[in-house]
Protein backbone atom coordinates (compact mmCIF):
# COMPACT_ATOMS: atom_id res chain seq x y z
CA UNK A 1 0.00 0.00 0.00
CA UNK A 2 1.13 3.01 -0.94
CA UNK A 3 1.96 6.08 1.94
CA UNK A 4 2.21 8.57 -0.54
CA UNK A 5 0.58 8.55 -4.27
CA UNK A 6 1.46 12.13 -6.25
CA UNK A 7 0.10 12.43 -9.46
CA UNK A 8 0.71 14.79 -12.51
CA UNK A 9 1.36 17.37 -9.05
CA UNK A 10 2.14 21.14 -10.32
CA UNK A 11 3.32 23.96 -8.19
CA UNK A 12 3.28 27.51 -9.42
CA UNK A 13 4.53 30.64 -8.03
CA UNK A 14 3.05 33.30 -10.02
CA UNK A 15 3.97 32.61 -13.58
CA UNK A 16 6.91 30.29 -12.64
CA UNK A 17 6.23 26.47 -12.62
CA UNK A 18 8.41 25.35 -9.53
CA UNK A 19 7.02 21.94 -10.32
CA UNK A 20 6.15 20.72 -13.29
CA UNK A 21 3.60 17.99 -13.73
CA UNK A 22 5.13 15.38 -10.99
CA UNK A 23 4.56 11.87 -9.93
CA UNK A 24 5.94 9.48 -7.67
CA UNK A 25 4.72 6.97 -4.78
CA UNK A 26 6.14 5.82 -1.89
CA UNK A 27 5.43 2.21 -0.04
CA UNK A 28 4.24 1.86 3.71
CA UNK A 29 8.05 1.75 5.67
CA UNK A 30 9.66 2.57 2.79
CA UNK A 31 12.46 5.74 2.87
CA UNK A 32 12.37 7.36 0.12
CA UNK A 33 15.02 9.85 -1.21
CA UNK A 34 14.22 13.14 -3.26
CA UNK A 35 17.17 14.31 -4.54
CA UNK A 36 18.49 17.26 -6.88
CA UNK A 37 20.29 20.70 -7.32
CA UNK A 38 19.18 23.76 -5.83
CA UNK A 39 16.24 25.32 -7.50
CA UNK A 40 15.24 21.69 -9.01
CA UNK A 41 11.92 21.67 -6.79
CA UNK A 42 12.66 19.26 -4.38
CA UNK A 43 12.17 21.93 -1.40
CA UNK A 44 8.83 22.94 -2.83
CA UNK A 45 7.93 19.47 -3.16
CA UNK A 46 8.27 18.96 0.62
CA UNK A 47 6.57 21.64 1.92
CA UNK A 48 3.56 20.89 -0.37
CA UNK A 49 3.68 17.11 1.42
CA UNK A 50 4.14 18.81 4.52
CA UNK A 51 0.75 20.69 3.59
CA UNK A 52 2.49 24.03 4.35
CA UNK A 53 1.14 25.01 0.05
CA UNK A 54 -1.15 24.50 -1.71
CA UNK A 55 -1.68 22.69 -5.70
CA UNK A 56 -2.17 24.26 -8.53
CA UNK A 57 -2.69 21.29 -10.40
CA UNK A 58 -2.12 17.03 -10.09
CA UNK A 59 -3.26 15.07 -6.61
CA UNK A 60 -1.37 14.20 -3.41
CA UNK A 61 -2.80 11.35 -1.20
CA UNK A 62 -0.59 10.78 2.23
CA UNK A 63 -1.60 7.91 3.86
CA UNK A 64 -5.23 7.64 2.66
CA UNK A 65 -5.83 11.41 2.82
CA UNK A 66 -6.86 13.93 0.14
CA UNK A 67 -4.42 16.57 0.34
CA UNK A 68 -6.70 19.13 -0.51
CA UNK A 69 -9.67 17.94 1.29
CA UNK A 70 -8.13 16.67 4.08
CA UNK A 71 -5.08 18.73 5.08
CA UNK A 72 -5.82 18.76 8.95
CA UNK A 73 -5.84 14.81 9.15
CA UNK A 74 -2.81 14.37 7.40
CA UNK A 75 -1.21 17.04 9.41
CA UNK A 76 -2.00 14.50 12.55
CA UNK A 77 0.22 11.67 11.13
CA UNK A 78 3.04 13.24 9.79
CA UNK A 79 6.49 15.50 11.21
CA UNK A 80 8.54 17.59 8.89
CA UNK A 81 12.05 19.04 9.60
CA UNK A 82 12.88 21.91 7.67
CA UNK A 83 16.13 22.78 6.42
CA UNK A 84 16.56 25.85 7.73
CA UNK A 85 14.09 24.61 10.71
CA UNK A 86 15.21 26.58 14.52
CA UNK A 87 13.66 25.81 18.25
CA UNK A 88 13.02 29.15 20.52
CA UNK A 89 16.78 30.00 21.83
CA UNK A 90 14.97 31.56 24.89
CA UNK A 91 13.98 27.81 26.07
CA UNK A 92 16.27 24.62 27.29
CA UNK A 93 16.41 21.75 24.98
CA UNK A 94 14.22 19.99 27.69
CA UNK A 95 11.71 22.60 27.60
CA UNK A 96 11.95 23.06 23.97
CA UNK A 97 10.70 19.21 23.41
CA UNK A 98 7.90 19.58 26.50
CA UNK A 99 6.77 22.40 24.56
CA UNK A 100 6.18 20.63 20.84
CA UNK A 101 4.93 17.32 23.02
CA UNK A 102 1.86 19.69 24.33
CA UNK A 103 0.49 19.51 21.17
CA UNK A 104 -0.11 16.41 20.70
CA UNK A 105 -1.71 13.83 23.28
CA UNK A 106 -1.52 15.06 26.64
CA UNK A 107 -1.45 11.23 27.85
CA UNK A 108 2.01 11.14 26.18
CA UNK A 109 3.76 13.93 26.75
CA UNK A 110 6.51 12.87 29.32
CA UNK A 111 6.90 9.33 26.98
CA UNK A 112 7.36 11.61 24.36
CA UNK A 113 10.10 13.76 26.20
CA UNK A 114 12.02 11.05 26.94
CA UNK A 115 12.32 9.57 23.64
CA UNK A 116 12.82 13.02 22.60
CA UNK A 117 15.50 13.27 24.79
CA UNK A 118 17.20 9.89 23.93
CA UNK A 119 17.23 10.49 19.86
CA UNK A 120 19.06 14.05 20.98
CA UNK A 121 21.94 12.70 22.62
CA UNK A 122 22.60 15.55 24.08
CA UNK A 123 23.37 14.70 27.80
CA UNK A 124 23.41 17.31 30.41
CA UNK A 125 22.98 19.92 27.91
CA UNK A 126 19.24 19.33 27.57
CA UNK A 127 18.68 21.49 30.19
CA UNK A 128 20.83 24.63 28.55
CA UNK A 129 19.06 27.28 26.80
CA UNK A 130 18.95 26.76 22.91
CA UNK A 131 20.88 29.70 22.28
CA UNK A 132 23.88 28.33 23.68
CA UNK A 133 23.97 24.93 21.30
CA UNK A 134 26.31 24.53 18.68
CA UNK A 135 24.88 24.08 15.36
CA UNK A 136 25.25 20.88 15.36
CA UNK A 137 23.18 20.35 18.89
CA UNK A 138 20.82 22.35 17.48
CA UNK A 139 20.34 20.15 14.43
CA UNK A 140 19.87 16.78 16.84
CA UNK A 141 17.47 18.41 19.31
CA UNK A 142 15.21 19.25 15.77
CA UNK A 143 15.55 15.74 15.19
CA UNK A 144 14.37 14.48 18.02
CA UNK A 145 11.32 16.68 17.99
CA UNK A 146 10.38 15.26 14.56
CA UNK A 147 10.84 11.47 15.34
CA UNK A 148 9.59 11.70 18.99
CA UNK A 149 5.93 11.79 17.84
CA UNK A 150 6.22 8.44 16.45
CA UNK A 151 4.94 10.19 12.74
CA UNK A 152 3.26 7.70 10.57
CA UNK A 153 5.48 10.03 7.65
CA UNK A 154 8.29 11.76 8.49
CA UNK A 155 9.52 14.27 5.85
CA UNK A 156 13.12 15.29 6.62
CA UNK A 157 14.83 17.81 4.74
CA UNK A 158 18.57 17.93 5.05
CA UNK A 159 18.36 15.93 8.30
CA UNK A 160 22.26 15.70 9.36
CA UNK A 161 22.77 19.39 8.10
CA UNK A 162 25.50 20.44 10.21
CA UNK A 163 26.71 17.08 11.88
CA UNK A 164 29.86 15.97 12.11
CA UNK A 165 30.70 12.88 10.85
CA UNK A 166 30.16 10.77 14.21
CA UNK A 167 26.46 12.49 15.05
CA UNK A 168 25.79 12.15 11.25
CA UNK A 169 26.00 8.62 11.33
CA UNK A 170 24.05 8.09 14.29
CA UNK A 171 21.43 9.72 13.05
CA UNK A 172 21.58 7.82 9.64
CA UNK A 173 21.29 4.86 11.94
CA UNK A 174 17.98 6.36 13.63
CA UNK A 175 16.41 7.40 10.48
CA UNK A 176 16.71 3.70 9.31
CA UNK A 177 15.51 2.27 12.65
CA UNK A 178 12.70 4.40 12.40
CA UNK A 179 11.35 2.97 9.32
CA UNK A 180 12.11 -0.28 10.35
CA UNK A 181 9.92 0.68 13.24
CA UNK A 182 7.14 1.33 10.84
CA UNK A 183 7.52 4.67 9.92
CA UNK A 184 7.72 6.11 5.99
CA UNK A 185 10.45 8.45 5.58
CA UNK A 186 10.69 11.19 2.45
CA UNK A 187 14.08 12.37 3.25
CA UNK A 188 16.11 15.08 0.59
CA UNK A 189 19.86 15.59 1.05
CA UNK A 190 23.04 16.65 -0.94
CA UNK A 191 25.24 13.89 0.82
CA UNK A 192 24.95 10.95 -1.86
CA UNK A 193 26.76 8.97 -0.03
CA UNK A 194 24.00 9.24 2.77
CA UNK A 195 21.39 9.06 0.08
CA UNK A 196 22.79 5.95 -0.88
CA UNK A 197 22.94 4.54 2.29
CA UNK A 198 19.82 5.10 3.48
CA UNK A 199 17.11 4.84 0.78
CA UNK A 200 15.05 2.47 -0.81
CA UNK A 201 14.29 4.55 -3.67
CA UNK A 202 15.05 7.60 -4.91
CA UNK A 203 13.86 10.06 -7.62
CA UNK A 204 15.77 12.55 -9.52
CA UNK A 205 14.11 15.72 -9.96
CA UNK A 206 15.54 18.50 -12.07
CA UNK A 207 13.79 22.05 -13.53
CA UNK A 208 10.65 20.74 -11.51
CA UNK A 209 10.38 17.56 -13.58
CA UNK A 210 11.17 13.41 -12.26
CA UNK A 211 13.72 12.70 -14.84
CA UNK A 212 14.56 9.36 -12.82
CA UNK A 213 13.42 7.26 -9.93
CA UNK A 214 14.43 3.37 -8.87
CA UNK A 215 16.30 1.39 -6.12
CA UNK A 216 20.17 3.23 -5.33
CA UNK A 217 21.55 0.00 -6.77
CA UNK A 218 19.45 -0.47 -10.11
CA UNK A 219 20.20 3.05 -11.00
CA UNK A 220 23.72 2.86 -10.23
CA UNK A 221 23.94 -0.36 -12.78
CA UNK A 222 21.78 1.66 -15.37
CA UNK A 223 24.20 4.16 -15.68
CA UNK A 224 27.41 2.20 -15.06
CA UNK A 225 28.21 4.08 -11.83
CA UNK A 226 29.82 3.64 -9.12
CA UNK A 227 28.07 5.59 -6.72
CA UNK A 228 24.85 7.92 -6.95
CA UNK A 229 26.61 10.93 -7.46
CA UNK A 230 27.99 9.88 -10.58
CA UNK A 231 24.34 8.78 -11.42
CA UNK A 232 23.28 12.37 -10.16
CA UNK A 233 26.10 13.84 -12.34
CA UNK A 234 25.02 12.07 -15.02
CA UNK A 235 21.22 12.47 -15.35
CA UNK A 236 20.63 16.32 -14.16
CA UNK A 237 20.85 18.42 -16.74
CA UNK A 238 24.05 20.75 -16.32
Amino acid sequence: MAAVEVKKLVKKYGSMDAVKGISFSISEGEIFGLIGPNGAGKTTTLRVLATLLSINGGSVTILGYDLNKEASEIRKLISYLPEDAGAYKNLSGRAYLQFIANFFDRKDVFAMVQKGIEITDLGARIDDRVDTYSKGMMRRLLVGRALMTNPKLAILDEPTSGLDVINAQEIRKLVKSTAQSGTTVLLSSHNMLEVEYLCDRIALIAEGNIIETGKPKTLMEKYQARNIEEVFVRTVPK
